[in-house]
């Protein structure tokens, strides 16, 4: 099956055939490898292990710092 995507814009298309020359593929052996990868990602299997890993971290008792207002000035600088 094709399918075409229009009105990318130019730094899209500059970073995807620069990331198919570092994978030593065409621009659309390369964009094909994206879509299947997406496409086989099992979101609910990422999310749980995402829950499972923030559940241990928090049983774990262990303090973390929030870096919120550390992001956001490193953004601004």
């Amino acid at each position: 099956m094709d399918v075409l995507i229009r009105d990318l814009d130019e730094e899209t298309v500059k970073s995807l055939k620069k990331r198919a020359l570092d994978s030593k593929r065409s621009l659309q052996a390369e964009l094909k490898a994206i879509l299947q990868e997406a496409a086989a990602q099992d979101w609910q299997k990422t999310w749980a292990d995402a829950d499972r890993i923030f559940e241990e971290l928090r049983r774990s008792g262990q303090k973390f710092s929030n870096t919120t207002e550390l992001l956001r000035e490193d953004r601004e600088r």
